[in-house]
């Protein structure tokens, strides 16, 4: 197996292993309904694969336009996701909270942040990279492939949030 750890956040306090952490990382998705399919197993070979750190408040997780190839799911606290809006300037796109995740975009392309994230309250979360999704792909198939399945799900239920949020509303729409 390759070493797919790495600290990602080196001025963040480092929690270790999600490992440790597989009660309350199951307490918190088992209230997701993306999640429901998913059993204890399960979340502990995808714990196997992640670290866990603990930002305080007011702290950039995530710069829109900066690289990263990983995405994050919140544990506790609240993150503010603000995007950057031709003539309009910074607006709040979004608050995260306990069992979201952010960055699934770039852990999927690997392009540049789509938008910027920061804490507003001390907040724990872990970390799931590109090279431990394909380590996931390579030693558990049928979880790895379960998992973009769930991603993907997710990123269509925001990219609708979204369009229904900020573009008028068209009948006979193909979206």
């Amino acid at each position: 197996m390759l070493n797919i750890k790495e600290n990602i956040y080196s001025d963040l306090d480092f929690l270790g292993s999600a490992e440790k952490y597989v009660e309350n990382i199951v307490g918190v998705i088992e209230h997701i309904k993306l999640f429901e399919d998913f059993g204890l197993d399960e979340v502990k070979s995808l714990c196997f694969y992640m670290d866990c750190y603990r930002a305080p408040a007011n702290y950039t997780l995530l710069e829109e336009g900066a690289e990263g190839d990983y995405l994050m799911l919140i544990l506790s606290g609240s993150v503010r996701v603000e995007k950057l809006i031709f003539r309009q300037g910074i607006r709040e796109i979004a608050e995260i909270h306990a069992g979201d995740s952010l960055g699934e975009m770039s852990l999927i392309d690997g392009r540049p942040r789509f938008a910027s994230c920061s804490t507003l309250e001390t907040t724990d979360f872990a970390v799931l990279t590109h090279d431990a999704l394909n380590e996931i792909l390579i030693h558990h198939p049928r979880l790895g492939n379960k998992f973009l399945l769930v991603l993907l799900q997710l990123m269509a239920a925001r990219l609708r949030d979204t369009c229904d949020r900020f573009l008028p509303s068209v009948h006979g729409s193909i979206i």
